[in-house]
């Protein structure tokens, strides 16, 4: 018996097959799945190299139908000076009851919106309801895709948007003010604008920390997305032990994510960690309890994202027919 053909999907089908509002529920669905132990891993393998890295993220999802995804991503963050993007990268995609290989995936379009959709739904869950600001920190790829993500879930009205490279900052503002229809603007200072911001994504690939715990307001909801591998850091360890720490998955984020350097610094034990995000997206441990609460959701990027967006996107391109059948 010959093997199915496996489906080939570009970053062309993956955008136009899966938006960030349905990403959201999907990825959603994935942490609510993890809660339950219906899921497979998470694993995650970090190489480095000169310049740059990689990283194999895999795990499965047993849901409606069960699928394993591995991604190998590489990340060189002086990839735009050779005119190539930053990060690069596959998603296979298998059935996990029969192992066959079912699509190949581009990955940098699934990583980017399945990181924006783990922040929307950290948001729904750690966010004041009735967020008006935001201050994104770090204008590439992921800023653009945080910021809508932010925007599908809460009423915001301003966002204050910040990049080493100011350029860079007001071409985010301009296509934000036009996509989303707020008030965006690039600021200068940091402590001001967070002095006025609800919400506050760092999406950056620092290693040292720039939020700092005087800093941040009570009531605010940080979304702390760039650190993802040994070393990289936004957030002030103090700021962590102060506040309510609510993680994608425990063992990773004490590993690569911001909690690395709260344990470093003898701040936090993981047992201090609030919740995962599935504990709390499936009623298993509360969100934010009170207005002034201080939450912050430590996203070091799970591969249990990855085969959502992946598995979303093979199902709807089998029933439009995108991609491109390849035998193997």
């Amino acid at each position: 018996m010959g093997a199915r053909p496996i489906l080939v999907l570009s970053r062309a089908d993956v955008l136009e097959l899966l938006s960030l509002r349905e990403c959201i529920e999907v990825v959603e669905q994935a942490f609510r799945l993890h809660a339950v132990g219906r899921t497979l891993g998470p694993g995650v393998l970090s190489v480095p190299a000169a310049d740059g890295g990689f990283h194999i993220k895999a795990a499965g999802l047993l849901g409606e139908h069960a699928y394993f995804a591995a991604k190998a991503n590489a990340n060189f963050p002086g990839n735009p000076r050779r005119g190539l993007p930053t990060i690069q990268g596959l998603v296979v995609l298998i059935d996990a009851q029969t192992g066959e290989p079912r699509a190949v995936v581009e990955s940098g379009s699934v990583t980017a919106l399945r990181t924006a959709a783990a922040t929307g739904v950290a948001a729904r869950a750690l966010a004041r309801a009735d967020a008006r600001t935001v201050t994104i920190v770090g204008c590439g790829v992921q800023a653009e895709l945080q910021l809508a993500a932010v925007a599908a879930i809460l009423p915001l009205e301003r966002a204050w948007v910040l990049d080493v490279d100011r350029a860079r900052a007001q071409g985010l503002a301009a296509r934000a003010r036009e996509r989303l229809g707020l008030d965006v603007q690039v600021a200068d200072d940091l402590r001001k604008a967070l002095a006025v911001s609800d919400v506050c994504v760092t999406c950056t690939p620092s290693r040292h920390a720039f939020v700092m715990a005087a800093d941040v307001m009570p009531g605010t909801f940080v979304a702390a997305v760039g650190a993802d591998a040994h070393g990289k850091q936004e957030l002030e360890p103090r700021l962590m032990a102060s506040s309510t720490v609510v993680v994608d998955v425990l063992a990773q984020c004490a590993e690569i994510g911001e909690l690395q350097h709260a344990v470093a610094a003898g701040l936090m034990t993981p047992g201090q960690v609030h919740a995962e995000l599935g504990d709390v997206v499936a009623g298993h441990r509360p969100g934010r309890t009170r207005p002034q609460e201080i939450t912050i959701f430590d996203s070091s990027g799970t591969a249990l994202q990855d085969v959502a967006a992946a598995a979303a996107v093979y199902e709807k391109a089998r029933r439009t027919g995108r991609g491109r059948e390849v035998s193997l």
